[in-house]
């Protein structure tokens, strides 16, 4: 399925005002969502044209011949010298705000459009694009051989292949003139030298950042703002630097990304110099958690000892009572309703369920082991029970169970059995 599908199909599933003249192809770092697309008469607005080149390059021009012009038309534009291939990315009132944007304020910087690409233009645009590999490693070697304390990174070649950009990285302030006549000798090419930083250096190669995600500044970040360590301190995130910097070596840039949302909630934390005051102990501030509300406070400066944690509102509240001279009895009397903590699983010992298994299997060995074996104890006292019993005479069945005479018998007045009488019957 070709792209014109795709945009076909993504716009008749949406229900929020996509248009396909307005998504344009994706493969642009730079792209713009141009949210006016619709608007009739947008296009016939303004004859100016976004155009972008070669990954973060764009440009601004003329639309002298009012062609009709899309997002997504490759155009050959004024350059100089000669002429330039690039890719409409934007058409209408945006293009304004645009400008305005880039700080293009002379209009000689603004040039025209000479017509929509042809085939011949292509082809030497391809034949411009596979010389710039092979262009890049040789001047490296160049600048190397020159001893300059450099890094050549990309180059890039115009449409007619009269001129070539050499993207270059350097610390500190380098004399390439020596370096711009070889490069002139060699590729015979007219030479121009754009200094770029690490971040940028980062967003044309590409990669994938440790989130799991492609870089920010190979997708859609292009205005780089500067970082520093105090946006780490606002998150609470440790100062390692392995941790905090990026692909390119610095600061990562998406610790800007949350530092508003944490300076916001950290106005309701109290101030780390403020001591509580309880009528057992003084409180110092051991850590906060910015996000969640929650304050730790400990009775050493340094150390974590006897550690209470409580609402910030609460702690507000102990700071107010010992403004006015009085002391709590503890700092958490109050604070029965403070949202409880979320239980990490993984802090607990994974053996735990082994455990249990074990104390089940020991009650069933046991309880096995008494039905096997019976008691001797019992067994014993049975034993004894048994003659004791055997002794006692049979009360006769009449009178109720009662002998005649109202006396029970004698055992010792027994007669003995007549076994003679056994004898003789036999």
């Amino acid at each position: 399925m070709d792209n014109k599908k795709q945009d076909i199909e993504i716009c008749c599933g949406c229900d929020r005002g996509l248009s396909k003249n307005a998504v344009g192809r994706q493969d642009r770092q730079l792209n713009t969502y141009d949210w006016l697309a619709d608007v009739p008469g947008n296009a016939e607005s303004t004859d100016l044209v976004e155009v972008q080149f070669k990954h973060t390059r764009k440009g601004y021009f003329h639309n002298v011949n009012n062609l009709e012009l899309k997002k997504g038309d490759v155009v050959a534009v004024e350059a100089n010298p000669g002429h330039d291939i690039g890719v409409v990315t934007l058409t209408g009132r945006l293009v304004k705000l645009q400008i305005k944007k880039a700080n293009l304020k002379s209009a000689d910087d603004i040039k025209r459009i000479y017509r929509i690409a042809r085939p011949t233009d292509m082809d030497k645009y391809r034949e411009a694009k596979s010389r710039e590999h092979d262009t890049m490693i040789e001047s490296r070697q160049i600048a190397k051989n020159l001893g300059l304390d450099m890094k050549i990174g990309d180059v890039e070649y115009q449409g007619d292949c009269n001129k070539a950009i050499f993207y270059y990285i350097a610390d500190e302030r380098v004399d390439f003139r020596q370096l711009i006549k070889v490069l002139a000798e060699t590729f015979h090419v007219r030479i121009e030298m754009k200094q770029i930083g690490a971040r940028q250096e980062a967003g044309r190669i590409g990669g994938t950042g440790p989130c799991g995600r492609e870089l920010c500044c190979a997708t859609w970040m292009k205005n780089f703002v500067s970082v520093s360590t105090t946006a780490a301190r606002f998150q609470d995130i440790s100062l390692n630097p392995q941790k905090l910097a990026g692909m390119c070596a610095k600061l990562k840039c998406c610790l800007n990304y949350e530092v508003d949302d944490y300076m916001e909630a950290g106005k309701q934390i109290p101030s780390r110099e403020m001591v509580l005051q309880t009528q057992d102990n003084d409180y110092y501030l051991f850590k906060t958690d910015i996000l969640a509300g929650l304050v730790t406070y400990s009775t050493d400066k340094r150390l974590a000892a006897n550690l209470v944690t409580i609402s910030a509102e609460r702690a507000k509240e102990v700071i107010e009572m010992n403004k006015n001279g009085e002391k709590p009895i503890a700092l958490d009397e109050e604070n029965n309703d403070s949202p409880k903590k979320s239980v990490d699983l993984l802090q607990g010992d994974i053996n735990r369920f082994d455990k249990n298994k074990k104390k089940k299997k020991g009650n069933k060995q046991a309880k096995t082991a008494a039905t096997a074996t019976p008691n001797t104890n019992n067994v014993k006292a049975n034993k004894k029970d048994a003659p004791q019993a055997q002794a006692k005479p049979k009360a006769p069945q009449g009178n109720g169970g009662k002998p005649k005479n109202g006396r029970r018998p004698n055992p010792n007045n027994r007669q003995p059995r007549n076994h003679e009488s056994k004898d003789a019957k036999e």
